[in-house]
């Protein structure tokens, strides 16, 4: 047994993790989304909590899922086509993430610390100095 197959067991590994992540993250997202609706006291908030749930689970399993893409570009497979393929890879992640995280959060990425210093009664510039 080479190096190769070695790093890729690796890397199938790494891509059992990822997708496990995804169908059991979904599937715990749900379930809490079951005993949300369920108890009436959290019932307003289980739809938004389900959505959020299941982006962070999308987004962790994503992650691993490019990890194992990486190490399969590097190691095993170093051809230009398996790099273009991996930057493709990349930038579809770059943007699912982009819109999971405006999904879940309801802005920009870049725009939290307006939306935060906002909400906290200063106003403006974030670095400035909290108001006595």
């Amino acid at each position: 047994m080479g190096f190769e197959e070695v790093v890729e067991g690796i890397v199938r590994v790494a891509e059992a993790v990822g997708a496990a992540i995804l169908v059991l993250g979904a599937l715990w997202a749900l379930a809490v989304f079951v005993r949300d609706v369920a108890d009436h006291g959290r019932r307003s908030g289980a739809y938004a909590a389900v959505r959020r749930n299941i982006g962070r689970v999308i987004l962790l399993g994503l992650e691993v899922l490019i990890i194992a893409d990486i190490v399969r570009t590097i190691v095993v497979d170093p051809t230009i086509e398996s790099v273009v393929v991996l930057g493709l890879i990349v930038v579809i992640r770059i943007i699912l993430s982009f819109s999971l995280e405006v999904e879940m959060d309801g802005s920009w990425p870049w725009q939290r610390w307006r939306l935060r210093s906002s909400d906290d009664g200063r106003g403006g510039d974030r670095t400035a100095p909290p108001s006595s």
